[in-house]
């Protein structure tokens, strides 16, 4: 049975099967095969008439539209339901990708990640006409074939949907109100599928444009000049509606961040979560990239002299950088004059065009010229004529689609092996056994050893794995594999046969010499050209996809690991474990401040190691210090044993002391910044590593965002995929993870403040010198005093930002916060702006989620349903709400109140959650404990509880406390071990997830656990 292709960045996502093993180290053999689970296949299905001439396509079309009206609906007034309808169950997931992938395949010119499709295209056309009827949203229609562009994730995100929405709204708490959407349960599990788009299936007025406004489309199309219309091609590119990509490139041309977008302009969007939302302004950024290469290239051309209409059309039409340097490179600057141009500057372009109109009036005899190089000979003036139609082959678009599509439908493999090089050094290296060798070639030989799974590696394209491809890229990059893409033979004598009797064969009937003319050049063209160009196509993909997934695991990891949840309430002790310099400890209140730092020896032997002990217990009692938090590194073992022992022997009786172990990764590297210098400037940088391990358990998010993502310790293969593109995706999600949880302005750092999204780095230093200078922030108007500080700034930070009345404890509220807003005290001059219309006393809304521009809205709400601003999280407005949603749904008291759905949700959301609410609540804190256990205590079949500390590409790795993390293989997490909220995520597993596992294999020598997932706690 031929086995499902599996995509790349240019197709439709289609499942994938993975080669899997048992190794821990980041790469993997193909060698073992273990049954995955799979979705059902879905039955075949009768294929559309997809090859159907236009003109009978329109017919049918205009035949449906036509007939579309014979059923008229009666016009009623509107009538809002007491409980919404459930959503439709959705297709199987392989029956929507059959039907995506089909329409792909229909697709002639190659693109970045797929091309214009014409189905697609009549379907939106169609959707748009349903739109011309009303503002309604568009639904499937019970029968007959769907027109609905299948809205799939292309690139490799794994973000869940369901967190992401639930950050974006900063929490639900209409848990328990009947209002909200039922979702029906569906079994769509897709382990290897990025998930699904988040789309609304609700009624909604807002209107849903089709093209971008009049004078931004003139700008874009001016911008970018190319051949193909923008929006349709970044449509087909992501798999996102046109209406929401038009949206979408209007909010980010408004210079909008992703956070603002997908928390407070949903209904545009489409529901999109943030890393949709970023996936399209990826492909947009690449878009307009490519435009300004090609204009780039244009410039170069013409002032060389070398530009024609031809070759300018087929530059504009270019749909990727692979397609623009295969068409630019004959013209580059130092590259050698190409056999084809040689031949056309004989002037026997001519020839090949007699060749193949007028083959009968070609006599070949008639360009000889002797003495003239390359036209003395009939042989040559042949050959010359072969190189310009080779040349004139390799770049022919329809020949390239063809074989394209020819292997496509082929098994294309590519294959590694070990270097000439490698092998010589591991010769050279066997021949100097037992002489003492220097460090380097030692370090050498053992990054040859790495890649000894992949010294005889073939895998087909369609099913290497994501960290296979890095793998081999990194190992060629070293010189120690040599990598080949093997297309089958089958492949180029279809290819062959096409091109002589179909494509390239002349219009009337030739002698045989001139045929033989005509297969050299095909033979010369798929062999010197085609091939190369079918090489690099395929690599480059290969990469771009794996890249895609390693900075999606990278983007999941981080944001999991931000929005653990924090430890308060409680003093901590920090402990930087060390051998020779001792153990580094640093005291912090329940509010992170430093209490008291030290250095004690604990691993010393002897009256030493008491008088540290004792030391250490004293500053326990003495500060009331109950949790400790020991950095993962160096001496971290004998310094958790040290601290288990302790407790055991209850040595800080009366204090319940635990303890647990966290990851130490860039504190070593934050201890010596310019931020912690000034943050710390009298501590010694191994105290500042203490204080930086203590405050990523009391809150992680304050202290991560210090240290550059990258070394945070997360993901895997950052050095081989592009820095630029990483260090975007994780700024981004940083700023996410921050704006969604918010931060008090009075108390938060200047450096979680750059993070907020519409603030940067010379902002958030302008607030912090407002603040220091004026005192705290009353309410969020004030921040338009802020240098720097402008109307669309403002815009992007405000709903963000909280005004916590604990942090002000003389400041009292407005007694009406109506009144507070529109009050104006006394005007003053302030340095750069006026102070004259700003309101100084406390508006209770600014502790909320709620944006500024909707609180004229939650003003009406508030007086609809009887409540008061002051009673914000209070018991008696809950349940004010929660009556008042009973009686009237939330898509009534939306119009009621004019505005939309989504926005009255946030309303309610910020109206109802508690004082002081943090979303990290819903997430895991750290794990302490009081005992330790042992690599060698753990047995065959031994049943533990651990956290998942990394999520790799090949499985998850998880602490489960003895010292060594264990892997679960990504064959054993399988449906049913997981809970339904998790089985539409994409690699299921992340960082700081609580699960249940059983210990299959332990190799204490090579300090390696092998373990099987049996559930995931919640």
């Amino acid at each position: 049975m031929m086995r499902r292709h599996r995509t790349t960045a240019a197709k439709a996502v289609e499942y994938k099967d993975f080669d899997t093993d048992l190794s821990f180290s980041q790469t993997l053999s193909s060698d073992e095969d273990f049954e995955e689970w799979r979705p059902q296949e879905p039955k075949p299905k009768v294929p559309r008439k997809t090859a159907t001439a236009p003109a009978a396509r329109e017919k049918k079309a205009s035949a449906k539209r036509a007939a579309k009206p014979k059923e008229p609906k009666i016009p009623k007034e509107p009538k809002v339901p007491k409980e919404p309808k459930p959503r439709a169950p959705r297709k199987p997931a392989a029956e929507r990708k059959t039907k995506a992938t089909k329409v792909l395949k229909d697709s002639g010119a190659p693109g970045l990640a797929g091309t214009k499709r014409k189905n697609i295209e009549e379907g939106k056309n169609k959707a748009g006409e349903k739109l011309a009827d009303g503002p309604h949203v568009l639904k499937e229609e019970e029968s007959g074939p769907s027109v609905r562009i299948k809205e799939e994730r292309l690139s490799f995100v794994m973000s869940e949907a369901h967190q992401a929405d639930r950050w974006a709204g900063a929490g639900s708490s209409l848990a328990g109100l009947k209002a909200e959407k039922a979702e029906v349960e569906t079994e769509d599990f897709t382990f290897d599928e990025p998930c699904q788009k988040k789309q609304k299936t609700s009624g909604t007025t807002f209107r849903q444009p089709t093209a971008l406004p009049p004078s931004l489309a003139t700008g874009l199309r001016d911008e970018l000049s190319m051949n193909w219309d923008f929006i349709e091609l970044l449509s087909t590119l992501t798999c996102v509606e046109r209406w929401v990509c038009v949206n979408i490139i209007s909010l980010l041309r408004e210079e909008n961040t992703v956070p603002f977008m997908v928390r407070y302009r949903k209904e545009m969007i489409n529901h999109m979560d943030s890393d949709a939302v970023r996936d399209v302004q990826l492909v947009y950024a690449e878009l307009c990239s490519l435009s300004k290469k090609t204009q780039s290239v244009i410039q170069t051309l013409k002032k060389d002299g070398v530009l024609t209409a031809e070759l300018e059309h087929e530059l504009r039409s270019c749909r990727s950088f692979d397609e623009l340097d295969h068409v630019y490179s004959p013209y580059k600057k130092g590259s050698k004059l190409t056999k084809a141009r040689r031949a056309k500057t004989l002037g026997l372009e001519v020839a090949v065009s007699a060749l193949l109109d007028s083959p009968h009036t070609l006599d070949l005899r008639e360009w000889v010229k002797p003495g003239t190089e390359g036209l003395s000979s009939v042989e040559e003036v042949a050959t010359g004529v072969e190189h310009i139609l080779a040349d004139m082959i390799a770049k022919d678009p329809e020949t390239l689609s063809y074989i394209k599509t020819l292997c496509e439908n082929s098994f294309v493999n590519i294959q590694s092996s070990v270097s000439k090089s490698a092998l010589k050094e591991r010769e050279q290296e066997k021949g100097v056994q037992g002489h003492q060798r220097p460090g380097a070639q030692q370090n050498k030989n053992k990054d040859i050893d790495k890649f000894h799974i992949y010294f005889n590696f073939n895998s087909n394209i369609q099913r290497i794995q994501s960290h296979q491809t890095l793998a081999i890229n990194r190992g060629e990059s070293l010189k120690i594999l040599t990598v080949k893409v093997n297309i089958p033979d089958r492949v180029k004598s279809d290819f062959t046969g096409w091109c002589i009797n179909i494509r390239w064969r002349p219009k009337t009937s030739a002698r045989e010499d001139l045929y033989a003319i005509i297969r050299n050049a095909v033979d010369d063209s798929y062999k010197r050209l085609i091939l190369p160009f079918l090489t690099r196509s395929y690599r480059t993909k290969l990469t771009s996809a794996a890249e895609k997934e390693s900075i999606a695991l990278f983007v999941r990891n981080l944001r999991q690991r931000l929005l653990v949840c924090p430890v308060r309430g409680c003093v901590i002790m920090g402990v930087d474990p060390g051998f020779r310099h001792g153990c580094k400890l640093a005291i912090l209140s329940p509010t992170s401040q430093i209490m008291h730092t030290d250095v004690v020896y604990l691993h010393n032997t002897g009256q030493h190691r008491e008088q540290n002990t004792d030391k250490l217990c004293h500053l326990m009692m003495k500060y009331s210090c109950t949790r400790v938090v020991i950095g993962n590194g160096t001496a971290c073992r004998e310094t958790e044993s040290f601290f288990a022992d302790l407790i055991s022997r209850r040595r800080f009786h009366p204090l319940d002391v635990s303890y647990c172990i966290t990851n130490e990764a860039g504190a070593s590297i934050y201890s010596v910044s310019p931020e912690a210098v000034k943050e710390m400037p009298d501590l010694d940088p191994n105290i500042r590593s203490a204080v930086s391990i203590g405050r990523r358990v009391q809150d992680p998010l304050a202290e991560l965002v210090k240290i550059d993502p990258k070394h945070i310790g997360i993901g895997t293969y950052q050095h081989d995929v592009s820095a630029g593109a990483l260090k975007a995706a994780l700024d981004g999600v940083v700023q996410e993870c921050v704006s969604f949880v918010g931060v008090d302005i009075n108390i938060c750092s200047e450096i979680l403040m750059r993070h907020v999204a519409g603030l940067n780095a010379g902002r958030a230093k302008s607030i912090a010198e407002w603040r220091e200078q004026n005192g705290p922030f009353n309410n969020r108007e004030q921040l338009k005093l802020v240098k720097g500080m402008g109307p669309k700034s403002y815009q992007q930070c405000a709903g963000f930002i909280r005004i916590n009345p604990q942090t002000l404890p003389s400041a009292k509220f407005s007694t009406h916060p109506a009144a507070a807003v529109l009050e104006k005290p006394v005007s003053k001059k302030c340095k750069g702006k006026t102070c004259g219309n700003i309101p100084t006393s406390l508006n209770p809304l600014d502790q909320t989620c709620i944006h500024p521009e909707s609180y004229d809205v939650a003003q009406r709400f508030l007086l609809l349903v009887g409540g008061a601003a002051d009673q914000i999280g209070s018991a008696g407005l809950q349940q004010c709400v929660e009556r008042k949603v009973r009686t009237s749904s939330v898509e009534e008291l939306a119009r009621t109140v004019d505005t939309t759905t989504e926005t009255l949700k946030l309303i309610i959301d910020g109206l109802t959650q508690p004082p002081g609410f943090d979303i990290r609540q819903n997430f895991g804190q750290a794990d302490f404990k009081r005992g330790i256990v042992s690599m060698s205590d753990l047995r065959v079949g031994t049943v533990l509880t651990g956290r998942v500390d990394n999520t790799t590409l090949f499985g998850a790795f998880v602490d489960i406390g003895v010292g060594r993390s264990g892997l679960i293989h990504k064959s054993y997490i399988t449906l049913d071990k997981l809970p339904a909220s998790q089985r539409r995520r994409s690699l299921v597993l992340g960082p700081g997830e609580r699960v249940v596992v059983r210990v299959l294999n332990v190799e204490p020598e090579r300090g390696r656990i092998s373990l099987d997932l049996i559930r995931v706690l919640q």
